[in-house]
């Protein structure tokens, strides 16, 4: 597939489809549980669905973009392998000078998104999905938060979920530590409410942009340049029918919204990144003033399991690879691994300069990436994104005498239920070999010889089915004995 234009959804869906890497659900699907359970049946290809009929609804539903890290990477022209080392240059390319004319995003007089506005809001009317079976309700889970600081007037781009109240009234969980919970706080402290565009349906370059660690993209700077960065122009928005509102111009669905805050109402239980239901807490209520979306919208979501591991694990992957590596040297690549929730867990794969380097890059991951519970340090010589090679790795060369590391009572992510309240436990394994390197620790190669030349008979063992063989063998054994072929089954019971 040729890279496609990543800043509308709807050209790289066209792009997906003339690929073959769009599988279309043409029969209705219900949008609670069932649309999430068809999904899942293909969930890790390197092919994206959309549902086409959605019950009760007139747009169609897509997801699974970001559950194939072959079928992203083919999207944005990047080798597989280094993903996570393209993604670290992008936004390292905009952090060299994030506030440039050339990444700068630009307001422009108007967007696809503002081709239709309802005449009276009603979330209703969006095809918003039921995922997982305690789920608390319908949720918007792939949308993108554009708000400007009351404070400091800075852009903030983020990702939360919205779970689904009421025709014009949703109920949102700000993850801790992200700058819209700074932004809600100025504007508390000026009593004012906090008003901001919720975009559904946008391109990866946008969705990266949001994902970015706050360590990685400081609250002075407007993190939606990185989107300019992917796109290869200045990212486009649109104002918005209230004052201080920004639409981003490409979405499928835009959002105005308005937190007064204190004001606070039960959210939850949601299927989260770490295979658990989200907790039913007091959170803060949204209030939906408007509704904008382009003639024929269609409506993303995320599906919980790998697409969320790895639409958040690649941008951690970026972050700490890119923060790592300027801290200590021979850091070769980063992996967040699927049974990690692509979110607590990083091997780290280095070639050692110094005794201790590898011990000082467990700590350096930790502060790169405070979500993270675990990391694993390796040598260059194992493939991360093996885990038996990685559990190789643990087995033969971690001392668990000098080599585990344990950081008590420090702040990670409140969804992992070993952190409650962000406070919990880390642990980090320095599974690499003494420096310097002894021959104990060579490793076993075996020497390369090409099969060009070489006669090789490689039989297709899908050719022939297990029981053709079984007859086959019996026939021979029976021919050997000289006795009779067995007489076919009337199919009656006797």
């Amino acid at each position: 597939m040729p890279v496609a234009p990543l800043h509308d959804l709807g050209l790289i869906i066209e792009a997906l489809d003339k690929a073959g890497q769009l599988i279309r659900v043409k029969s209705e699907v219900d949008p609670v549980h069932q649309l999430a359970s068809v999904a899942s049946h293909f969930e890790g290809r390197a092919q994206a669905v959309l549902f086409e009929k959605v019950r009760g609804h007139e747009h169609p539903v897509f997801t699974g973009l970001y559950w194939s890290r072959a079928l992203l990477s083919e999207l944005i022209g990047a080798d597989e392998k280094k993903l996570a080392s393209h993604i670290s240059g992008k936004v390292q390319q905009w952090q060299a000078d994030p506030h440039h004319k050339a990444v700068e995003p630009q307001v422009v007089e108007t967007g696809p998104v503002r081709e239709y506005t309802q005449p009276v809001v009603d979330l209703f009317k969006l095809p918003i999905p039921t995922h997982a079976e305690r789920d608390g309700g319908p949720y918007i889970d792939a949308g993108v938060v554009v708000v400007s600081d009351p404070e400091t007037g800075v852009r903030n781009a983020s990702i939360q979920r919205f779970m689904l109240v009421d025709r014009d009234r949703l109920h949102i969980n700000i993850d801790a530590g992200r700058h819209l919970q700074m932004a809600l706080d100025h504007a508390a402290q000026r009593n004012e409410t906090l008003k901001f565009s919720l975009n559904i349906g946008v391109g990866p370059g946008v969705h990266f942009a949001a994902a970015t660690p706050a360590e990685a993209a400081p609250p002075d700077t407007d993190e939606l340049g990185i989107a300019s960065v992917f796109h290869g122009d200045p990212m486009e928005l649109v104002r918005g029918d209230v004052p201080g509102v920004e639409l981003v111009a490409h979405a499928q669905y835009s959002l105005e919204c308005e937190i007064v805050p204190g004001e606070v109402a039960d959210e939850g239980p949601f299927a989260e990144v770490t295979g658990y239901y989200a907790k039913v807490a007091p959170r803060p209520v949204v209030h939906v003033l408007a509704v904008h979306h382009r003639t024929n919208p269609i409506f993303q979501t995320i599906i919980c399991g790998k697409e969320v591991w790895n639409s958040a694990g690649v941008l951690g992957e970026a972050s700490v690879l890119g923060s790592v590596s300027k801290q200590v040297p021979g850091i070769k690549d980063v992996y967040f691994p699927h049974g990690g929730c692509g979110f607590y867990h990083a091997v780290v794969q280095i070639s050692q300069k110094r005794a201790g380097f590898a011990q000082l890059a467990v700590l350096s991951a930790f502060a790169a990436f405070p979500p993270l519970k675990m990391v694993t340090v390796v040598d260059d010589d194992v493939d991360i994104r093996n885990a038996s090679d990685v559990e190789w790795a643990l087995t033969t060369r971690l001392n668990p005498t000098t080599g585990v590391t344990i950081v008590p009572e420090v702040f990670g992510h409140g969804l992992n239920p070993t952190f409650p309240n962000y406070f919990g436990a880390k642990i980090g394994f320095n599974a690499t070999y003494p420096f310097p390197k002894t021959y104990s620790y060579e490793r076993v190669r075996l020497k390369e010889y090409s099969l060009d030349g070489l006669e090789i008979d490689v039989p297709d063992p899908n050719a022939v089915s297990a029981q053709s063989l079984v007859d086959k063998w019996t026939a021979a054994e029976r021919a050997e004995q000289g006795a009779p072929a067995p007489r076919k089954s009337s199919g009656a019971i006797m």
